[in-house]
């Protein structure tokens, strides 16, 4: 019998009260939710936000400092601290924790990203709950998710998961920002990631988070990618995760429904650092965006970047719109020599050339 993986996600706002601190009744109350989840035989993965906020209250700081290295600072004391709580909190119920800290390079690379894969089943495979955590102590905004929602929903696609579940401040999804619309209503269920669904989505909302609804619809579509539903909800709320994984009505469900990408597409769509570009002229954007062609050199018009055969690359059309992602079958110095050129021309250029695409089909994916 495959295993059955949950994965839960909890915010700034949720793991600290009113006052900015870490409020360790809730995450007593959260690790007992895990503990029960266990016990009906389900895996538990934690993706937990709130170093920053730990460690400011550490060094007595209420306002979330301006510079990189003193966030990055806090980030380090009070990663200990809250991975320390989790720790205690799961002991009294027989559960052993551990930590495992990311950033978008280490799963940016596909080999990375394999063994990052491999380092959670192992855990579970344990009886172990994987505590996540971005790694905040030397992200930087080129390396960064930017928030934990993308973060959970790329592990749920790592761990293979059935669910999962994003405790937040508000109760879901709401048809416009309840702040400022006495008319909004919940949107209970989200089948389609419409114009509409889109157009609802607000900005960050707190002074200790970097999220908003913004970032779990973006979490969502990869979930959705992936056939994995997702539900967003009020963490709050007594026995909320119990309840979504149980099927109660809670907050809004984004349904999952058949995959439409797997395996190294999905991943190449969401996960994959690219290390350079390509623009393409119109043919060869409606060979492969309509008739699911490859890419050939006789289409490229520019190069960017110094990819290598094996990088991730994104194929841009002639506004400049990326339309594709791709594993490159030439390295961009190759690439530089030839572009434009028929088949026929490009021995001349390229002895040692053997007709390999440039993107091949099957490693491209439509964005």
């Amino acid at each position: 019998m495959s295993r059955r993986t949950v994965v839960v996600k909890v915010g700034s706002t949720t793991v600290t009260g009113a006052d900015g601190r870490v409020d360790r009744a809730f995450l007593k109350a959260l690790v007992d939710q895990l503990a029960a989840l266990r016990s009906d035989g389900y895996a538990v993965v934690l993706v937990t936000s709130g170093a920053v906020a730990a460690g400011l209250e550490a060094l007595g700081m209420t306002s979330r400092p301006k510079d990189i290295p003193t966030i990055q600072a806090a980030a380090a004391i009070g990663q200990v601290r809250l991975v320390e709580t989790y720790a205690e909190l799961a002991a009294e119920r027989d559960m052993a924790v551990g930590q495992v800290l990311f950033t978008r390079q280490d799963v940016g690379h596909r080999q990375q990203y394999l063994n990052a894969c491999h380092t959670l089943e192992k855990l579970l495979d344990l009886g172990v709950v994987p505590v996540v955590n971005e790694n905040d102590t030397t992200a930087v905004d080129e390396i960064r998710f930017g928030d934990n929602d993308y973060l959970a929903a790329l592990v749920g696609v790592m761990v293979h998961a059935e669910l999962v579940v994003l405790l937040t401040d508000i109760e879901g999804l709401y048809s416009s920002d309840p702040r400022s619309d006495v008319t909004a209503r919940l949107v209970e269920r989200v089948e389609e990631l419409t114009d509409e669904v889109l157009a609802s989505a607000g900005g960050a909302g707190s002074a200790v988070g970097s999220g908003g609804m913004a970032t779990k619809l973006e979490a969502a579509r990869l979930l959705m990618d992936a056939g994995i539903p997702l539900i967003v909800c009020d963490g709050r709320r007594e026995n909320v995760v119990e309840d979504a994984v149980g099927g109660k009505p809670v907050g809004t469900l984004f349904a999952g429904g058949k995959a439409a990408l797997r395996g190294r597409k999905l991943w190449l769509a969401y996960a994959g650092r690219t290390a350079g570009s390509v623009s393409i002229d119109d043919g060869a954007r409606d060979a492969l965006c309509l008739r699911g062609g490859s890419l050939l050199p006789a289409g490229v018009t520019d190069v960017s970047g110094s990819f290598v055969v094996g990088d991730a690359i994104t194929l841009a059309d002639a506004n400049g719109v990326v339309v594709a992602r791709g594993i490159a079958g030439m390295s961009a110095e190759d690439l530089r020599k030839v572009k434009g050129m028929r088949s026929s021309q490009i021995a001349a250029v390229l002895p040692g050339w053997d007709g390999t695409e440039v993107v091949h089909r099957d490693h491209l994916v439509i964005v």
